[in-house]
C-alpha cells in the first residue's frame, strides 16, 4: 500500500519507534521519526504527530508540551497526540490546552494506536473530499471552526458500533452527516428510512419484515429494512415522528439486537448500526411525554448536534459557490461580492436546504451573468439599499444597513422584542444591543 498520510513521532524511545513501524507496515501511513524537536523537518506536512512529554528523560520537565504548542502554531490542522508514561492529571490537562486531541499512555497499546490513526485518517479524508476532483457527491462544505469541529466528531465515530443520534434544525444536513458516517466504509449497505412517512400500523412490518399470511394482504414473506441493512447502517430520519408504541419495539431491537418477523417465530440477529436523526430536541419531547426517555438514553450515547447556518456564516460563501456550480453548464453565472453581504443579512430559517433553493432560483431570476446584491434582496424580501457610500468603510456600511433594516422589519412584524428575538434566532439581550446601536424603534 502506498503511504498517503504522514505521521511525525517525536520521542527518544526506540521501542515506540519500533512499535509504530510494525503497526504501520501495511497501512496508508508513513512514519517520520525524530528524537528531538530540532530534528523535525520544516518542509513536510504532517497529518498527525505523536509527541512524548519527557524528551530528555527528566520527569520534572515536560518539554513535549511546548513541542505540541509549536506544532499547532505551525499547522493547526495537524492532529496532535500526546504520549507518556506520566499520567498525572495536570500534565494531561496541559497537553489538551497545548492542542493535543488525545493522550495515549505508555507503553502504547497496538489496538488503541490503530484506532486513533484510523479516526485521524477518516478526518483527513472528510477534509479532502471537498477539494478533490471528481469528489463523491456527499460532502460537508465549509472550513469554519464550527465545520472543522463537526468533521472531527464524525471522524471520531469511525469504526464505532452502537446507535448514533444526529440532531439539528430542518435543512442543516442530517442525511449528509449520516452518509458521511457511512462513507467510512461505503461497501456496506446503507438503508435510509423516513420514519414520518410510514403509517403506524405498518412500521413493525417495514422495519422487521413479515411472514406470508401474517395479516390481510401479506401474500408473501417480506424482508424488513433492519435485515436488509445487515452489515451496514440503517438511517432512521425523523425519529421524533415514531409513535410511543413503536418506540418500545425499536428500543427492544436496539438493546437485544434481535428481530422477529411479524407473524413469525424465528429470531434473527442482523449486525446493523442505527443512525437516527431528529429535527426536534428529543430532551424536550421526553419532558412533554412524546418520546421515551429510555430510548433517548440508548440513542444519545453517541450524539452529533448540527449547527444552523446562521452559526456558520463563514461557510456561506463556499456553500453558495458550491450550489451555483451545480447549475453549470445550464447556467454560467457568478456572484458579486455584495450578493454575499446580502445573504449574510438574512436569518436562513430553512438553513442549507433553503440556501440551495435560493441559489437555484437566483440563476433563473438574475438578468445578468453576475448575481447582484439587489437580486438577492429581492428574492429574500429584504428592503432595497440606499445608494452605497463611496468611502473605504462602504461595505461595512452596507452590511449594517442590511442588518438594521432586517431587525426593524422583524420588530414591526412581530410587535415586540421577545417575538422578534425568537424569529431572528438571537438572544433578547443581543437584540436590545442592536436596537440601541442602530437607534431603532420598538413598537409600543
Amino acid at each position: 500500500m502506498n503511504p498517503t498520510f504522514s505521521l511525525l513521532l517525536v520521542d527518544d524511545d526506540f521501542t515506540v519507534e519500533d512499535t509504530l513501524h510494525l503497526l504501520l507496515r501495511k497501512s496508508s501511513w508513513r512514519l517520520i521519526s525524530v528524537k528531538t524537536e530540532a530534528e523535525i523537518p520544516q518542509d513536510t506536512q504532517f497529518h498527525a504527530a505523536f509527541v512524548d512529554m519527557h524528551l530528555t528523560g527528566d520527569l520534572q520537565k515536560a518539554e513535549g508540551v511546548g513541542v505540541l504548542e509549536r506544532l499547532r502554531g505551525r499547522d493547526p490542522l495537524t492532529e496532535l497526540v500526546a504520549i507518556s508514561g506520566d499520567l498525572s492529571l495536570p500534565l494531561m490537562e496541559n497537553c489538551l490546552n497545548a492542542g493535543a486531541k488525545k493522550f495515549l499512555a505508555k507503553p502504547l497499546v497496538g489496538g488503541e494506536v490503530t484506532a486513533t490513526l484510523e479516526k485521524i485518517e477518516a478526518l483527513w479524508r472528510l477534509r479532502e473530499i471537498e477539494h478533490r476532483p471528481g469528489a463523491e457527491s456527499v460532502q460537508w462544505i465549509g472550513r469554519s471552526a464550527v465545520s472543522e469541529s463537526l468533521k472531527s466528531q464524525i471522524a471520531r465515530l469511525h469504526g464505532e458500533k452502537g446507535p448514533i443520534l444526529v440532531e439539528g434544525e430542518t435543512g442543516t444536513g442530517k442525511e449528509v452527516v449520516s452518509r458521511l458516517l457511512h462513507q467510512h466504509d461505503p461497501t456496506r449497505p446503507f438503508i435510509p428510512v423516513n420514519v414520518g412517512a410510514i403509517p403506524e400500523n405498518l412500521f413493525e412490518s417495514e422495519l422487521f419484515g413479515h411472514v406470508k399470511g401474517a395479516f390481510t394482504g401479506a401474500d408473501q414473506m417480506k424482508i424488513g429494512l433492519a435485515e436488509a441493512a445487515s452489515g451496514g447502517d440503517l438511517f432512521l430520519d425523523e425519529i421524533e415522528a415514531l409513535p410511543l408504541a413503536q418506540q418500545a419495539k425499536l428500543l427492544r431491537f436496539l438493546e437485544s439486537g434481535e428481530i422477529r418477523k411479524v407473524g413469525g417465530k424465528e429470531i434473527t440477529r442482523p449486525h446493523v448500526r442505527v443512525i437516527a436523526a431528529s429535527n426536534q430536541n428529543l430532551e424536550t419531547l421526553v419532558k412533554e411525554g412524546k418520546f421515551r426517555d429510555d430510548l433517548l438514553f440508548r440513542l444519545k450515547a453517541k450524539k452529533i448536534q448540527l449547527p444552523p447556518l446562521r452559526e456558520r456564516l463563514e461557510d456561506l460563501e463556499a456553500l453558495a459557490q458550491h450550489f451555483l456550480s451545480q447549475e453549470k453548464p445550464r447556467s454560467n453565472k457568478s456572484f458579486a461580492p455584495e450578493a454575499f453581504a446580502a445573504m449574510r443579512a438574512y436569518a436562513w430559517p430553512g438553513n442549507i436546504r433553503e440556501l440551495k433553493r435560493v441559489c437555484e432560483q437566483l440563476t433563473l431570476i438574475s438578468p445578468l451573468p453576475v448575481i447582484r446584491g439587489e437580486d438577492v434582496r429581492q428574492l429574500l424580501g429584504l428592503e432595497p439599499l440606499r445608494e452605497p457610500d463611496r468611502d473605504p468603510a462602504g461595505l461595512q456600511a452596507q452590511v449594517d444597513a442590511f442588518e438594521s433594516q432586517l431587525i426593524q422589519k422583524t420588530l414591526n412584524e412581530c410587535g415586540d422584542v421577545d417575538s422578534a428575538a425568537n424569529k431572528l434566532k438571537v438572544s433578547r439581550s443581543n437584540l436590545y444591543k442592536k436596537i440601541k446601536y442602530y437607534g431603532l424603534e420598538v413598537p409600543s
